[in-house]
């Protein structure tokens, strides 16, 4: 089991710089019987200090001669790469200096629409003829990744030999510059997808200028070199942060690859620490918390690192350090089945999709321990896994598809999700509908208590997140439960204060065998004195794919059908629980339908607290 022997209290800040003190909180006189603390509970109490919280990350770029660091100077100043390698010589002709070996397998199925006509994203198809390339096309962040980024050139070269690829290369890189005779104009030249594109095209570049067509072959050369002059002065204007590390991966791979680019690669290898610096946290997360964008760095620095080997040099240190970061902390939000679940608009992402992406990487890790500097608690027991958010949503300079999902947990035993999210917010244009987009990105879209019908954190537009959670606490501890033990994680947020003047704070135990989840929410007034009235309240619990849920008689719990035959009991001390639609949506960006346990009423502004029970029977 993944527990702490000792108390171990943390507050984390929106500013995730704050320190904490220790919290206590009021059980309930059912909670005090079953929940006895041994003498070896009564540990120390850690505060989250400021080193150990969600605080950029400084990194130093590769160490350089005083000449390096001079020709780097130049370069970022504005002199060109050919006037600083040799300036008495006419500029060399674009043309590639190493090729490639693709590191990253890509969708086979998707490669193979391709070379039938069709591009296929997230289930859904679309003939080349119906996609607008240019920069008045109106398509969904789906689809614009997928065209402008040319991600699609990594399916293509996974769905068959060079010579069946390579003529659906070359029809679709000429198409596109026909749809772009202007740099700079349109969705194509967001810093993300120029990134994207110039990496895809120097990793991908036989599928592009391997055949026949000499014209082709040098007009596309000709744009790898202007794209890349492009970034050199765009780079810092990337919409975050993990389109400005993108757009760096792609200026030192052009530094290693085209002519005369020694400049380009120091300048980009001293961009890249820095972007790499504010970007991610102490441990290895993200500041996005999202793990699909965690997936699209290390997709990223992998490609870079293959452009390294390709040259014939060595990749920096910086390389091997930050891919030995990212791994672990994705690798905690993992469910038994080897995927991971729904967190900050990701879909549920397969255990083949994350196993290829790892071995990629050359990293072998186990799953990071504590993630609650990433702004998750992680608990397992024998076959049971508990994951819970236990931090405020991401700052809006970091935040893509940020979710106020405060508090929100998933619960799998063995290779069944029980308790999941409803995810797939940064997927939708595909077969999720946009429209639905906010809504998967509100508190009501996650399992935890929704007050008023509001969220905890405002969710704007955009991606972005308002006011709202502004403070997280967390206690964690091994605790004596019955004539077992257990993990207890108690947390609490403040993003009903202002408006409801009411503090959420919940407590999740997990039976030491895995077989139990129990847990409570409770309303605490924030002030002194709790208001008068009441608020409507509703604790949600979507459910997992293909879990038979029936609500009991009484109406006081539900039980659940796994598919392997097992049988989990939900029980509540609520006036009752009422079975609803829900979805989820998995990391092809495909949703399904499931169904979600509410237990939903009015509390008190003075508060109020509401227990529940999960328990494998037989």
């Amino acid at each position: 089991m993944n527990a702490h022997s000792a108390e171990l209290s943390r507050k984390v800040s929106r500013e995730r710089l704050e320190k904490a003190g220790q919290m206590a909180m009021p059980l309930g006189a059912e909670q005090r019987e079953d929940l006895i603390e041994s003498e070896e509970d009564n540990g120390r109490t850690e505060d989250l200090a400021p080193d150990r919280a969600l605080v950029i990350t400084d990194f130093s770029p590769p160490a350089a001669s005083p000449a390096d660091r001079l020709m780097r100077l130049a370069f970022s100043l504005g002199v060109s790469h050919s006037t600083i390698v040799a300036p008495f010589r006419k500029p060399l002709r674009p043309r590639l200096l190493a090729t490639v070996e693709a590191p990253l397998e890509g969708d086979r199925a998707a490669g193979m629409a391709l070379r039938a006509g069709h591009f296929y994203i997230h289930g859904v198809k679309a003939p080349f003829a119906q996609v607008d390339m240019g920069p008045l096309g109106n398509l969904s962040p789906p689809f614009e990744r997928v065209v402008q980024g040319f991600t699609w050139l990594q399916d293509l070269s996974s769905s068959g030999l060079l010579h069946q690829c390579r003529p659906v290369g070359e029809r679709l890189v000429a198409a596109w510059l026909d749809a772009n005779p202007v740099m700079g104009k349109g969705p194509a030249w967001r810093v993300e997808n120029v990134g994207l594109r110039l990496l895809n095209w120097l990793v991908h570049a036989p599928l592009l200028i391997s055949g026949e067509d000499r014209a082709l072959r040098h007009r596309v050369l000709g744009v790898m070199a202007d794209t890349a002059r492009w970034l050199d002065r765009n780079v810092r204007k990337a919409d975050d942060r993990l389109g400005e590390v993108i757009g760096w991966c792609a200026i030192i791979a052009a530094g290693l690859l085209l002519p005369e680019g020694k400049p380009r690669r120091l300048f980009g290898e001293a961009g890249l620490a820095k972007a790499l610096g504010e970007a991610v946290g102490e441990d290895g997360g993200l500041l996005s918390r999202s793990p699909d964008a965690q997936m699209q760095a290390i997709a990223s620095l992998v490609d870079l690192k293959a452009c390294y080997e390709a040259a014939g040099r060595e990749a920096p240190q910086l390389l091997s350090t930050m891919l030995h970061m990212l791994v672990p902390p994705l690798l905690a939000l993992t469910h038994g089945d080897g995927g991971i679940g729904n967190w900050q608009g990701s879909g549920a992402i397969k255990a083949s999709r994350l196993a290829r992406l790892i071995e990629a990487s050359g990293v072998r890790a186990r799953p990071l321990k504590d993630p609650s500097g990433w702004g998750y608690q992680r608990v397992t027991a024998r076959k049971a896994t508990l994951l819970v958010d236990g931090a405020p949503p991401p700052h809006g300079k970091h935040a893509r598809h940020g979710c106020a999902s405060t508090l929100a947990f998933e619960f799998s035993h063995g290779e069944h999700r029980l308790i999941v999210n409803c995810g797939g917010a940064a997927l939708a244009g595909g077969q999720v509908p946009v429209r639905i987009e906010q809504g998967l990105r509100a508190t009501a879209a996650h399992s935890t208590m929704v007050l008023g019908d509001a969220n905890s954190t405002a969710v704007m537009i955009d991606g972005k997140l308002g006011a709202g959670v502004g403070e997280v606490e967390i206690d964690t501890r091994q605790v004596k439960l019955g004539n077992g033990s257990a993990t207890r994680i108690e947390a609490s947020h403040d993003g009903y204060a202002s408006r409801f003047g009411l503090v959420h704070r919940r407590i999740l135990m997990l039976r030491d065998d895995g077989h139990e989840l129990r847990g409570e929410d409770v309303l605490v007034p924030s002030g002194r004195k709790g208001k008068r009235g009441k608020v409507p309240f509703a604790i949600r619990f979507h459910l997992g794919r293909n879990i038979e849920a029936k609500v009991a008689d009484n109406g006081k719990g539900a039980s659940l059908l796994l598919p392997d035959g097992s049988l989990w009991q939900f029980m509540t001390g609520a006036e009752g629980v009422t079975l609803e639609e829900s979805l989820w949506v998995d990391g092809n960006g495909r949703p399904h339908p499931v169904q979600q346990l509410v237990i939903e009423g009015f509390a008190s502004r003075g508060g109020g607290n509401f227990a529940w029970l999960l328990k494998r029977m037989g």
